[in-house]
């Protein structure tokens, strides 16, 4: 009975904090047929939300990501069987779902791509990711959900990582960073690992430092950590061939009622 009054106080909660708010204006966006020439099957797409929840976890994070998603490209396309542009991400409200790139076309997005991933690494990735496709947030789980409501909550800077990882049990799992870390860790590729230097020394040669890397818990990750990772490269639409800045239109009556 209590879990059912849990889950019952937990939907319209989840659907308060995931409404977009209205004020919030897209600054950078790409279309998504041209996001699909660019995008590679293992990439991953950040984007800037506009809900609540994202102003939360954009205030916590210092950044302006709030949201991940993994582009799944074709590889994917004899699985799902949608012949369209697929990402597979996990909302609050609905759980662990694929939907169209078109979704993010109207927001600011960043595409971040893991380096030197082998061809039998991606199709893994994605074979995993799809296992994971209706796995739902515990939404009897207030006190995971009750953290985002304020938008900015006076903690201090050095809990805020740790406030994002609130609960770490079942329901952060369907949360969108520590779904796709989890995906990256569970095929050994790094994301923002704890690096540990242990002095070796060798006869005849100098001491050296070696890097040991420890894995870090998925719920600690957060979608900043795939931007500012040394081993994902940042990935920006290209500009036209013939671009030349001179010839801009710009809107020089608005400039005038400016001045």
């Amino acid at each position: 009975m209590l879990a059912y009054l849990l889950r019952l106080f937990g939907r319209p909660l989840a659907r308060y904090l995931t409404k977009p708010l209205k004020r919030y204006a897209p600054v950078a966006m790409v279309p998504a047929q041209r996001m699909t020439a660019i995008l590679l099957p293992g990439d991953v797409l950040l984007i800037e939300g506009s809900s609540r929840v994202s102003l939360a976890i954009k205030y916590l994070t210092q950044s302006t990501w709030s949201h991940a998603a993994l582009y799944l490209g074709a590889e994917a396309h004899a699985t799902t069987g949608h012949d369209m542009p697929m990402l597979i991400e996990a909302d609050m409200q609905e759980g662990v779902r694929l939907v169209p790139l078109t979704r993010y076309e109207h927001a600011h997005t960043r595409i971040c791509r893991p380096l030197g991933l082998t061809p039998d690494d991606v199709q893994q990735l994605i074979a995993d990711a799809l296992t994971h496709v209706g796995q739902t947030y515990d939404l009897g789980n207030l006190l995971d959900l009750a953290r985002y409501l304020l938008p900015t909550p006076p903690v201090p800077t050095h809990w805020r990582r740790r406030m994002i990882a609130l609960g770490s049990g079942e329901p952060t799992k369907a949360i969108c960073s520590s779904l796709i870390a989890t995906l990256f860790q569970n095929i050994r590729y790094p994301i923002l690992p704890d690096i540990e230097h242990i002095p070796e020394e060798h006869p005849g040669r100098d001491t050296f430092c070696a890097e040991i890397l420890h894995i870090r818990s998925s719920s600690l990750y957060a979608p900043r950590d795939f931007d500012i990772s040394p081993y994902f490269q940042i990935i920006k639409p290209e500009l036209p061939a013939n671009f030349d800045y001179r010839t801009l239109h710009w809107d020089e009556l608005h400039e005038l009622r400016r001045k």
